[in-house]
């Protein structure tokens, strides 16, 4: 194994709260584009066996695509091994499974969802996803006090989760639950963002997508469906209620769509203000309309993924850009970094709104591609143009504040002005 010196350590996540590492990437994209990361203890979570760290464009489409040499199911999808005992569990989403597996049924999975979560269904929603972001960006810009305000706190967690809950069918009431769910699971590296860790009886902290720490979600879910049997209606979850699943992949597929389809547009929406905000002249063109706003939207996507970074496990040797890896490696593709390699994408650094092609790999790719996609596009072209048409510029009006987190990009504070003539 490669243990050369000049490889930089991306798995640490406390280095992802000063910024994605760019130059980090792009060394190991340039030296060791598979390289070996070590996989120290931090902040009391357990050290790790250590993994492969995969930064070239080619490579992450590759172990993404090739799911019979990298597999999903064998070892799960987080950098973290989970605790064995829980593996059977995070087996059941179709996160967590490879296509054709005897041991899971990730296509018959994935076809319900994606007759639940049509194109149309989704396009319904685009008169409430409009009405909703003018809401919320009419309250903070009235509400400000000197002129500015934290998007975070005053738009964008708001705006992706009840655009969310509208499309599940979550009543109102219950929406707070949700949010409080997904900050558990997805901030859990983050001390800040995150509630204090639970720990298990050896003093360690427990991971918050195990069973034990799931439980209060999955009798929602199993209470939410029942409702949804007696009482339908035109949403994703009465959709699920009727498509015959069992009551654990009832339970996981709401695990799923409440924390993947919260999360991506909760870190993409900040993440393309405050890019627009760092370029003047990009966001001009912007809301000037020389660029289409679907083709900025994927540049925004392709400069701020919403996660950062996917593990996979090889299940046989192999081989990937001239390094040997064995079976049962962990292999992990960094996106943020394939959005960046030079020899896919011209300039890498530049934002540059009218980029085209653009074939990021922010949604994935091959069998596990986001089924949610379309929707989290939907809600940022609508949240783009609605900023353009009624906010000032994104001016930065104190340091943000990103997520201590190695797998979601996630921004945790965004102070910006939010007084002043729109455009």
């Amino acid at each position: 194994m490669d243990h050369a010196g000049d490889v930089p350590d991306v798995f640490d996540p406390r280095i992802y709260a000063e910024g994605v590492p760019h130059d980090r990437y792009r060394l190991l994209r340039e030296r060791h584009p598979v390289a070996w990361q070590a996989e120290p203890e931090i902040q009391g979570w357990p050290a790790g066996p250590g993994f492969w760290a995969v930064t070239r464009h080619a490579d992450v489409v590759t172990v993404l695509r090739d799911h019979r040499t990298y597999s999903s199911w064998i070892g799960a999808t987080q950098i973290r091994d989970p605790d064995p005992a829980d593996l059977p569990f995070l087996r059941r989403t179709m996160l967590n499974q490879d296509p054709g597996k005897a041991a899971g049924d990730h296509g018959r999975l994935r076809r319900l969802v994606s007759r639940a979560f049509t194109p149309a269904r989704v396009d319904a929603f685009a008169g409430r996803v409009r009405q909703r972001a003018r809401t919320l960006l009419a309250g903070a810009r009235d509400g400000a006090a000197g002129g500015s305000a934290d998007l975070v706190r005053t738009v964008t967690d708001e705006y992706a989760l009840l655009n969310l809950t509208d499309l599940l069918g979550v009543p109102a009431a219950d929406r707070a639950l949700l949010l409080d769910w997904t900050v558990r699971i997805i901030g859990y590296q983050d001390p800040e963002d995150a509630p204090a860790p639970l720990l298990g009886p050896d003093g360690k902290p427990l991971n918050p997508r195990s069973p034990a720490l799931l439980g209060e979600m999955f009798a929602y879910a199993r209470e939410l469906a029942g409702h949804k049997r007696a009482h339908p209606a035109d949403d994703v979850m009465t959709a699920l209620a009727h498509a015959g699943l069992d009551p654990q992949e009832l339970e996981m597929f709401f695990f799923l769509l409440t924390v993947a389809g919260n999360d991506t547009v909760r870190s993409a929406a900040p993440g393309g203000l405050l890019a627009l905000a760092r370029d003047p002249d990009a966001y001009r063109m912007l809301a000037a309309g020389r660029v289409s706003v679907d083709r900025a939207v994927e540049e925004l996507l392709r400069v701020h993924p919403p996660v950062l970074s996917f593990r996979r496990t090889a299940a046989a040797d192999t081989e990937l850009a001239g390094q040997r890896i064995r079976a049962g490696d962990k292999v992990v593709v960094f996106h943020a970094s394939a959005n960046h390699d030079e020899r896919v994408f011209a300039d890498p650094a530049e934002l540059d709104l009218s980029r085209a092609p653009n074939p990021h790999v922010s949604f994935g790719d091959g069998p596990h591609v986001c089924l949610g996609a379309h929707f989290a596009r939907l809600q940022l072209r609508v949240f783009h143009e609605e900023w353009c048409a009624a906010m000032p510029a994104p001016e930065l009006a104190g340091p943000p504040r990103r997520l201590v987190s190695n797998f979601i990009n996630g921004i945790t504070r965004l102070p910006l002005r939010v007084s002043g003539p729109a455009g």
